[in-house]
């Protein structure tokens, strides 16, 4: 079993939108939080560009937008489409 190495936080607007999620997407996205506890920067995440250290990622209809703060992920934003 592999050991957290990163610690997911979500940050109130983000918590906010996973909330208005219906059930089996926001489990899906949960489940995708969690794989940021071994890998940040699993496949298919994104740099956006021009913004240090802001990343996307897609996950169904679904794009989080996320920052990397040395060991701690901060899910900023959830956006649908």
């Amino acid at each position: 079993m592999h050991q957290a190495l990163f610690t997911v936080f979500l940050a109130p607007l983000a918590e906010q939108q996973l909330q208005a999620v219906a059930e089996p997407r926001r489990k899906l996205l949960v489940k995708q939080f969690q794989t940021f506890c071994t890998s940040p920067r699993p496949p298919g995440v994104e740099k956006i560009d021009g913004m240090d250290q802001l990343y996307r990622i897609r996950e169904g209809d679904a794009r989080v937008i996320y920052t990397i703060q040395g060991q701690k992920i901060l899910l900023l934003a959830i956006k649908k489409g």
